[in-house]
């Protein structure tokens, strides 16, 4: 019996990792999708021709970022729906509608009339037979400073260059968000009760959890 099978998770699940910057969604993704045997869907980061432009100037390129991400998540949706599921996806679109976008708009670093022409935007390509809401949410959460180090330590120049001041608007949002998130189930998960790069076996107490949400 393989581990999809021995916690009850089906062959045809879509299981999205959703967390602030830094606070391990790649590695998870990775972790799962080998164990699992699944498909991975990730963000296209290094041809993102707008990042590096809005981290330098936010009010400049912050709406044509977001526009840029839904696009290329709404084409990961379609890539997920039509393969039949079993897909493990790192970040959700989710994240940038209720997080990012509204950030931007509140903060006045993007216009209003952009922001509503994003959730138009968004709002139209979910109601596609395309946009399956995932089987269940992994929200990865931690202590603020062990996540800020991690950006530190380990995140691309531009990450490590942004004022923590910004990490902390968003660490603050995230926390807001998931507590009325409801378009799927939820697992929340804390970065410190685990480690999957030196304890690997660590995935099967989170396979687990998964298979208890997805079963109940």
């Amino acid at each position: 019996m393989n581990l999809r099978e021995k916690y009850g998770i089906p062959e045809d699940a879509v299981i999205t990792i959703a967390g602030t910057v830094g606070v391990g969604k790649s590695t998870m993704t990775k972790t799962l999708a080998e164990a699992l045997d699944f498909k991975t869907s990730f963000e296209n980061v290094e041809e993102n021709p707008y990042l590096e432009k809005f981290y330098d100037d936010f009010k400049k390129w912050s709406f044509h970022l977001q526009i840029y991400f839904l696009a290329e998540r709404f084409k990961e949706q379609k890539r997920i729906f039509e393969d039949g599921g079993g897909f493990i996806q790192d970040r959700s679109i989710y994240e940038d509608t209720g997080i990012f976008a509204r950030m931007h708009m509140e903060e006045g670093t993007m216009d209003l009339v952009d922001y509503n022409t994003y959730i138009h935007l968004f709002e139209a390509m979910v109601l596609t037979p395309y946009f399956p809401s995932p089987s269940v949410l992994i929200y990865l959460d931690g202590p603020l400073d062990g996540i800020i180090s991690r950006i530190h330590e380990r995140g691309r120049s531009m990450e490590q260059q942004t004022p923590i001041t910004y990490w902390e608007e968003v660490y603050g949002r995230y926390e807001e968000w998931i507590d009325s998130f409801d378009a799927c189930p939820v697992l929340r998960l804390n970065i410190t009760e685990y480690d999957l790069v030196n304890n690997p076996n660590d995935v099967e107490s989170i396979l687990e959890k998964i298979g208890d949400v997805l079963n109940n």
